[in-house]
């Protein structure tokens, strides 16, 4: 069976990049970001190949690159084109693909496409990526009703930052889904701490447990 995982997240600057980085890690697959919005600093590509050990030739290309760090709908208008949702297709590989998404899940890819929207006509598996800080369970409980109302399966939640056991408990039990784990935030972020942390704290089996996804 080809396995095709997505990572979305509450919202920006969650901490999706970099767990998706780890996850690529761990199952020794390929990564894609199908929607890259802002190319002056290091891409999310460019992050997850350097947080890697996977071969540079499994950090798939991205379908779009725009210049500006904002909304794809915003970001694809500035730079002249319209971002095609037919030509989104996830890859079918023999070996694990994680996706990544562009911010959080209400995001408008187009002026009549919700990011969200085009989860819903894939069908695959979510990672639902979600900060510890304060706020979160608003957030991650807003997230998890949107993506139950469009029938989007739900592999779980991964916590990223500082211990936060109540709110990690709230929202795995009033959003009913399982809790994969907790990545830390390191002052060392590279390679080698990044796949020792996604080790420590997070099950290659539990996420791969397709039978464990809800609704």
């Amino acid at each position: 069976m080809t396995i095709r995982i997505v990572v979305a997240a509450t919202g920006t600057d969650v901490g999706k990049t970099v767990f998706s980085a780890a996850l690529t890690n761990a199952l020794d697959g390929y990564y894609w970001k199908p929607v890259q919005a802002g190319l002056a600093n290091e891409t999310d590509a460019e992050t997850v190949n350097r947080l890697t050990r996977v071969p540079e030739s499994r950090i798939l290309p991205e379908r779009y690159r725009l210049n500006t760090p904002a909304s794809p709908h915003f970001a694809a208008e500035i730079d002249g084109i319209e971002i095609d949702a037919k030509t989104l297709s996830p890859f079918g590989l023999p070996t694990p693909l994680v996706i990544e998404t562009a911010g959080g899940l209400m995001v408008p890819l187009t002026r009549r496409l919700l990011q969200i929207d085009l989860l819903a006509q894939w069908r695959l598996p979510v990672i639902l990526c979600a900060s510890t800080a304060l706020g979160t369970i608003n957030h991650s409980l807003l997230s998890i009703e949107a993506l139950k109302r469009r029938a989007i399966p739900i592999l779980g939640v991964a916590f990223i930052g500082g211990e936060n056991a109540d709110s990690e408990r709230t929202i795995a039990t009033f959003g009913a889904v399982r809790r994969l784990g907790r990545l830390p935030r390191l002052d060392v972020l590279d390679a080698d701490t990044l796949q020792s942390a996604f080790a420590q704290n997070f099950s290659v089996a539990d996420v791969l447990d397709i039978g464990a996804v809800g609704p």
